[in-house]
């Protein structure tokens, strides 16, 4: 029993020390404009990611469009709105969904954001500040466009994932959103994924496109992490409200997801985004200010 109770002690104190040295990786998704299929890429990765063997959480900041759950085929019983209005904590809020994968249900919560009492702010900051170390990745997945709301995130978060497709309007719409935060000033890590490409040609074109004007004009490295085809598997998916992913394993979207997945993590990480949640929650707050 003696034996039992110290083996089981080890137990925590090792998952204690592996979340205190675990450094999150806080990422935000967005994209220029709607209808993209943003947040579909957001969930699908974010699947993705924990089936290489990382720990994630999916963050629905999208204000208008929240739609994770629904892309998911689940129903979350609390969001963001109940955590601000302290009738919930952190830990009530996440919620599980297909393949285990933790998220948090979207609303209109962050509004409340820019209108909470220095004590409301202290004590949201505490309880996002609990998810430091017991995740490898927090995706944001924002609105998209240019409303202040995705911006503070965008800056905030150090490391932005900006998802188009080869529309003209799509890539117009994406520049202006990356050239509209380099205005700003603040330090942004953007990478780029190229969504319902007709095939690699179109994809790389449309990639190397937006990062030759990135660089020629907002003197700003714009790297590519793939592209994703243009799948009729992914609205079948949609209508079945599973993740694509999950319905079509092995499917063109998929497999590019996967290689977009790994190329991911084999980036080295950001010196900037080394600050985590509390990093996030720090720029988060000034900018808020």
């Amino acid at each position: 029993m003696n034996d039992q109770a110290e083996a089981l002690r080890n137990l925590v104190k090792n998952k204690m020390l592996q979340e205190e040295s675990r450094t999150t990786r806080v990422v935000t998704v967005t994209s220029g404009k709607g209808g993209v299929g943003k947040s579909n890429f957001s969930l699908n990765f974010a699947i993705t990611l924990q089936r290489l063997g990382k720990k994630v959480l999916v963050f629905d900041a999208d204000i208008g469009m929240a739609n994770i759950d629904v892309l998911m085929g689940v129903s979350s019983t609390y969001n963001l709105y109940h955590l601000l209005k302290q009738e919930k904590t952190i830990w009530d809020i996440v919620q599980a969904g297909p393949e285990g994968l933790n998220f948090i249900a979207g609303g209109s919560g962050f509004k409340d954001l820019l209108d909470l009492s220095q004590e409301q702010l202290d004590g949201f900051a505490e309880e996002i500040g609990k998810l430091h170390g017991k995740y490898d990745v927090i995706l944001f997945d924002t609105g998209a466009g240019l409303s202040k709301e995705t911006v503070k995130f965008i800056s905030a978060a150090q490391e932005t994932i900006v998802v188009t497709t080869p529309e003209p309007t799509s890539i117009t719409d994406a520049y202006a959103l990356i050239k509209m935060v380099k205005a700003m000033n603040v330090e942004v890590s953007f990478k780029l994924i190229v969504n319902r490409a007709a095939d690699n040609r179109e994809g790389k074109q449309t990639a190397d496109k937006i990062s030759l004007v990135a660089q020629r004009f907002l003197q700003s490295e714009l790297p590519s992490l793939g592209f994703v085809p243009d799948d009729p598997n992914v609205s079948k998916a949609v209508k079945r409200q599973q993740p694509f992913t999950i319905a079509y394993p092995g499917c063109d979207a998929t497999l590019a997801i996967e290689r977009i997945a790994r190329q991911f993590l084999d980036l080295p990480q950001d010196s900037e985004a080394g600050g985590g949640v509390k990093g996030f929650l720090h720029k988060m707050f000034k900018l808020s200010r």
